[in-house]
């Protein structure tokens, strides 16, 4: 049963609507010893109509660098909306999953799920992605959840002298493309009419943007561009987080790239009040003193999106 406030906001009495998303490594592999205590008393703190989480699988042993073999090991992504419960969501949807890196919208009001998608024929979408539409009042707002390969060589290339032949060409950088332009292509691009609605597209794309480049200082030929290169070009899709900072670089991970973006439609985009990178309190990240590489909370930080409708 929905809520009061659900209720009222699905019936337009409600103007605001809050979106986090993060990716939180493997699962939040750095809060599943404590039953996720810390994990859920974030997400409260900042109260989130809508949660889009990157990674959400259990991958490994608490504290250790080391993968759980065990059916019953995993907890998530298979008691999503058991945890989600536990912040307020009462509704819990998965992406497309081929691996062990898919994403998850959880929210609190109903979702529709559209699709999940992992690719076809020689177009493989590696980690999966997904397309969900949350009803809001006499408006739907569409949810496509991306999380890219996130290597510099070609996929499948297992023999190290391959690899880095295929890295020097920028293989992986392609391959990147291909999948966000497949993504789209079965999404927004379905129908001309979608590019005026509510349309926000967001996650790990695990690709660096040419407007960021006054940070990188990369060739402008270099593939690094290409990913974003395509949204920019090819689609109506505005990068939130770059067009509200203006020549302000906002890294969104450990390692000082920002690789985390949110794209919006047009008339998505002039709803959006609030948008920004969380820094502080429990998302602020370190790597892990023994259970290198992994990091606590996430080697990424969360984005959160305040929309007025």
């Amino acid at each position: 049963m929905l809520s009061l406030w659900a209720l009222t906001a699905c019936q337009g009495n409600r103007k605001e609507v809050r979106v986090l998303y993060w990716n939180i490594q493997d699962g939040m592999w750095a809060d599943q010893g404590n039953d996720y205590v810390n994990f859920v008393d974030f997400v409260k703190s900042v109260d989130p109509d809508i949660c889009v989480w990157c990674e959400a699988e259990s991958r490994y042993r608490t504290d250790v660098h080391e993968k759980m073999t065990e059916r019953e090991e995993f907890y998530l992504p298979y008691n999503w909306d058991i945890l989600a419960r536990r912040y307020g969501h009462e509704y819990a949807v998965l992406s497309g999953k081929r691996d062990g890196f898919p994403q998850v919208i959880t929210s609190k009001f109903p979702i529709r799920l559209v699709k999940r998608m992992v690719g076809e024929g020689d177009i493989q979408v590696v980690h999966g992605a997904g397309l969900a539409t949350i009803p809001l009042g006499r408006d739907s707002l569409h949810i496509v959840t991306v999380h890219t390969y996130p290597f510099a060589y070609e996929y499948g290339l297992k023999d190290p002298e391959l690899q880095k032949e295929s890295k020097k060409r920028g293989d992986g950088d392609r391959f990147r493309a291909k999948e966000v332009r497949y993504i789209v292509d079965h999404t927004l691009g379905e129908n001309p009419e979608n590019e005026k609605g509510l349309w926000m597209m967001l996650g790990d794309f695990n690709a660096i943007a040419r407007s960021d480049n006054g940070h990188y200082g990369r060739p402008e030929d270099d593939t690094a561009f290409l990913t974003h290169d395509y949204v920019a070009a090819e689609t109506v899709y505005q990068d939130a987080v770059g067009l509200k900072y203006p020549g302000e670089f906002q890294s969104t991970t450990l390692s000082g790239r920002r690789i985390d973006f949110v794209y919006c439609t047009p008339s998505l985009y002039e709803k959006i009040r609030d948008i920004r990178v969380l820094r502080e309190g429990y998302p602020k990240n370190h790597r892990d003193s023994i259970a290198k590489p992994l990091c606590r909370p996430s080697d990424h930080l969360p984005i959160l999106i305040d929309f007025a409708f």
